[in-house]
């Protein structure tokens, strides 16, 4: 390792460069230095990138999904973490205080004094510096929360720890899908998918998927992964169509997981049962939405906000992805090099024509990817897994 590291910088929206900064001494009472083997591209780094969600923490590097190697940890964090050099370990957004009331009690994820996070916003007395995963290297804080991940699981797998957790998170946790249930996730992206295979696992009855015309394939992969129902809202209503499956009562548990459009948050409240459950996690760039809180009352919902991801969810999703049980490498379509990150964000957005996106990731090092793609992916799926298992599916 040299005493450069490489890390995107967002100067603005849609400005990425590649800079060097100098290698952390990663001191006694530090955190660490951790080698990136793979970074995931979240939807709202789209959202970032093209400038939707504020520019007040610009520059930055983002990246707030990194799997990775410990190359180096101070013994009070190696104590504190459970882990050494040559650890692989998946790295969570926020970097909580660990000692305020909130955290104490278990809710870091609303700590007031969170020190920053791992390619997100950053208090401005921080500053620029190697906090996000597109870069070769993160610096650590000693308050990081680290997970470890098995070592034999090819990286484009294993860095689908978030986009799971949020599935996980999402669908049971907040969600409460249980045996049974008619569960309505709108939207096909990595993240609706990964809350398919959430309620799969959790033993839901029905689940049903939307989707734009041009998320053919994403839908496809959907029922491939578990969904019962498909619907492409461009050629179908949504709230009809799932009246019509369950029998006219709606479903017991609606996801609405689509970044910026507002319609499907109307069509949660319509399409959900009496006394079920909305939960909220598609953000839409501070656009306003016309609700009917008549219908909320009346129908006696529970709506939930789903703000990231939490330990638990994490640890779930990492279990679920040592077990092998699902084909998630079926999700992964690109990899991209560091210097390809502008490319890599405008290929999960959609804006390249030609190809067709559900998980992302930046993979750094010195002889770079260039935009291998799903033909790539199956031919490195066939050559790490052997061929998928099916998903499980409860007895009817």
């Amino acid at each position: 390792m040299g005493d450069t590291i490489r890390a995107a910088v967002q100067t603005g929206p849609r400005q990425i460069e590649i800079r060097e900064f100098p290698r952390p001494v990663i001191g006694p009472d530090d955190g660490g230095l951790l080698r990136i083997e793979a970074c995931g591209i979240c939807g709202s780094d789209v959202e970032q990138f093209r400038g939707h969600l504020g520019q007040q923490w610009l520059p930055m590097v983002p990246g707030h999904e990194p799997l990775g190697i410990i190359e180096e940890v101070s013994s009070a964090a190696a104590a504190r973490w459970g882990v050494q050099p040559g650890d692989r370990v998946a790295v969570e957004i926020l970097i909580p205080c660990r000692s305020c009331d909130l955290c104490l009690a278990g809710r870091y994820m609303s700590c007031r004094n969170r020190v920053g996070s791992h390619g997100g916003s950053q208090p401005p007395a921080r500053g620029l510096g190697l906090w996000g995963g597109f870069a070769e290297y993160i610096h650590l804080h000693p308050n990081s929360i680290l997970h470890k991940v098995r070592a034999d699981i090819p990286a484009e797998v294993a860095v689908m720890f978030n986009p799971l957790g949020a599935g996980v998170r999402w669908a049971c946790h907040l969600g409460g899908v249980g045996l049974g249930d008619t569960v309505l996730i709108l939207g096909a992206g990595q993240r609706g998918l990964s809350a398919v295979l959430a309620s799969r696992v959790a033993g839901a009855g029905t689940i049903i998927v939307t989707g734009l015309a041009r998320d053919a394939g994403k839908l496809a992969l959907a029922r491939e992964f578990g969904a019962d129902v498909t619907i492409d809202v461009e050629a179908e209503d949504t709230v009809a169509r799932v009246l019509e499956v369950t029998g006219g009562v709606g479903a017991d548990v609606v996801l609405e997981l689509t970044p910026m459009a507002t319609q499907p948050i109307r069509d949660a409240v319509a399409a959900v049962r009496w006394g079920g459950r909305v939960v909220l996690a598609g953000l839409k760039g501070g656009q306003p939405v016309e609700l009917s809180t008549d219908m909320i009352i009346n129908k006696a919902l529970t709506v939930m906000g789903a703000f990231s991801v939490d330990s638990r969810a994490y640890a779930e999703a990492i279990r679920l992805i040592e077990t092998g049980r699902f084909p998630l490498a079926r999700m992964h379509t690109h990899t991209f090099g560091l210097s390809d990150i502008s490319r890599a964000i405008e290929t999960l957005a959609g804006e390249v024509p030609g190809e067709d996106a559900v998980h992302v990731a930046i993979v750094p090092g010195p002889s770079e990817p260039r935009g291998r793609g799903a033909a790539w992916a199956e031919e490195r799926r066939r050559s790490d897994e052997g061929p998928p298992p099916q998903a499980a599916r409860p007895a009817r």
